[in-house]
């Protein structure tokens, strides 16, 4: 079976993901600020950097979407990933009920 994929799609969908894991890495910087914000391992002024950047970040990320008419890729990918992320925490946090449901669908 050949596959069809467009150059317009695989750009959108290869786009989507480089987004989204710039993204991902971005909520990543942010909540490791807080974390540094509230243990007090950050100046005034070093919060105020990162606050900026921040913030240019999640412009230069929104405009790239907007402009290149990928933000339904990227939040496509996201919901993906978060899925995954859910599923693995899961597993480590819940093995037994993974084990249930396994059991569950081999007797179905």
């Amino acid at each position: 079976m050949k596959l069809d994929i467009s150059e317009k799609d695989l750009t959108h969908g290869l786009l989507g993901l480089v987004l989204a894991i710039i993204e991902i890495i971005r909520d990543t910087l942010r909540l490791q600020s807080l974390k540094r914000m509230e243990s007090g391992h950050l100046k005034d002024d070093e919060i105020n950097r990162l606050g900026i950047a921040l913030a240019e970040l999640d412009k230069a990320l929104e405009k790239i979407k907007e402009e290149q008419g990928v933000s339904e890729a990227v939040r496509s990918v996201r919901d993906g990933l978060d899925d995954l992320a859910d599923s693995i925490v899961e597993r480590f946090a819940h093995p037994e009920v993974l084990e249930a449901r396994e059991k569950k669908e081999r007797a179905l």
